[in-house]
């Protein structure tokens, strides 16, 4: 299945989108962010395509963001959202952790440029710290 989507996120949560292309990774990030109090995830896509229109029907407030996709990548994610008014914060997740890929998605507008298997447990507290900066704004 392509897409998943809770439509339920309450109006308090931090509605987050996962663009990740590794299933087994990505059951791992749904129920690491259903443990997360006020963080509510709004889908899970593969595909460059798919998050783009994951990310203009649902208006996520964040994004948990791999570079590699199945088709396209996190770059052409990221140069969708700079056309946007309101953008969604990008929280880059990946394996490649190349200084020129941290560099270009930062310059494509990236909140945090997190490696996967050297900064994963960052994930919850990124979100929490999203959501604590939603709710005082």
């Amino acid at each position: 299945m392509e897409t998943i989507y809770n439509r339920y996120a309450m109006g308090n949560e931090l509605k987050v989108l996962l663009v990740e292309d590794s299933q087994l990774l990505s059951d791992r990030l749904l129920e690491l962010m259903s443990d997360i109090n006020g963080v509510t995830s709004i889908g899970a896509v593969t595909t460059e395509e798919a998050a783009i229109r994951a990310i203009d029907a649902q208006h996520p407030q964040a994004i948990l963001l791999d570079l590699h996709l199945k088709e396209g990548t996190g770059f052409g994610v990221l140069r969708h959202i700079n056309t946007m008014s309101r953008r969604p914060a990008v929280v880059v997740i990946t394996n490649y952790a190349l200084p020129q890929y941290r560099r270009q998605a930062e310059v494509l507008g990236a909140r945090f440029f997190l490696d996967k298997t050297q900064e994963f447990e960052r994930i919850p507290e990124t979100l929490e710290a999203l959501r604590k900066e939603k709710l005082s704004s």
